[in-house]
């Protein structure tokens, strides 16, 4: 029996147009999420994995463990049988830290499989993002970019065109977007942070709405001496301000509240501390400051 839809040509109407200006394809059950792994205790805690397909952003000062996230994230692609491409504008790729985390692994074995580009300025780092396209198949399985906004924060300093540089950035998140999505793989993308004049006790992240707008996933990592904390300050499935306590150690991460448990359970006290009793007594001087309030939340 003809069908309306066959009469008016409706179905062969969606097909043509969808093929033509949409390259759609109908969803299925096998389109789901792909999330690959973190290599840390720490943000399998906090996110379960990285996302494919999703830019995401880390940022932070200075030794909060931004570069350990990647290094932590190169070796746990590598291990799952794909390479990396690895962004390092800050000279921070460090192969005494790499050998640390590998855990006695051979270190040779793994920077084969991770290609590192050190663009020197803000113009190398757009072409380095524009060639990025012609790099990447299906072999890699993560992008990182450690400190995309350092050469960019260099570049604003000459007190060029601000708006031609942020538009300069935007572009090569466009093209880490485009890439992450075609070949489904998670990009990881770390920025700096800078005081705010008008709250002193929060920073912001260098490259502002630009990095805000262009990740679907927005991680913030804070510091005070050994203790980091983690914080979900935007993601598609998880509430945000979601945070975790850690500590960086030789072999990577270590979760705040498990190491002082086994700490405790040696000394033959079973009793099992909270978070902020952890915190008040390792730190008593801070106490009564913001920091505690903040980590205490994690409790």
């Amino acid at each position: 029996m003809v069908t309306l839809k066959e009469v008016l040509g409706i179905d062969g109407l969606q097909d043509w147009f969808t093929t033509k200006y949409i390259n759609a394809v109908p969803l299925s059950s096998s389109m789901k999420d792909t999330i690959f792994p973190t290599g840390s205790v720490v943000f399998d805690a906090l996110l379960t994995g990285y996302e494919g397909g999703v830019l995401t952003v880390i940022y932070g000062s200075s030794g909060a463990g931004k570069t350990t996230t990647c290094l932590l994230a190169a070796i746990a692609c590598i291990h799952s049988g794909k390479k990396v491409i690895f962004v390092d504008t800050e000279g921070s790729f460090s192969t005494i830290r790499f050998q640390q985390l590998l855990s006695g692994e051979k270190m040779q074995d793994f920077l084969e499989k991770i290609f590192i580009l050190k663009p020197m300025s803000f113009a190398d780092q757009a072409k380095t993002m524009l060639r990025l396209k012609d790099l990447v198949n299906e072999s890699i399985g993560l992008i990182i970019v450690d400190g995309i906004s350092t050469l960019y924060r260099i570049e604003l300093a000459k007190q060029q065109s601000v708006k031609s540089i942020n538009a300069d950035l935007g572009l090569q998140l466009f093209y880490l977007n485009n890439i992450a999505r075609k070949f489904t793989i998670p990009v990881l993308v770390t920025s700096q942070v800078y005081a705010d004049f008008e709250e002193k006790d929060h920073v912001k992240m260098v490259g502002g709405d630009i990095l805000k707008y262009g990740s679907k996933c927005l991680i913030s990592l804070e510091k005070y001496k050994t203790m980091r904390k983690a914080i979900v300050i935007k993601h598609r499935s998880l509430p945000e301000n979601k945070a975790v306590l850690f500590e960086i150690v030789e072999g990577g991460f270590a979760m705040f509240e498990e190491q002082r448990v086994s700490s405790s359970s040696a000394t033959h006290h079973p009793k099992r501390q909270s978070v902020s009793d952890n915190i008040a007594e390792r730190f008593p001087d801070l106490k009564d400051k913001k920091e505690f309030t903040d980590a205490a939340e994690v409790d």
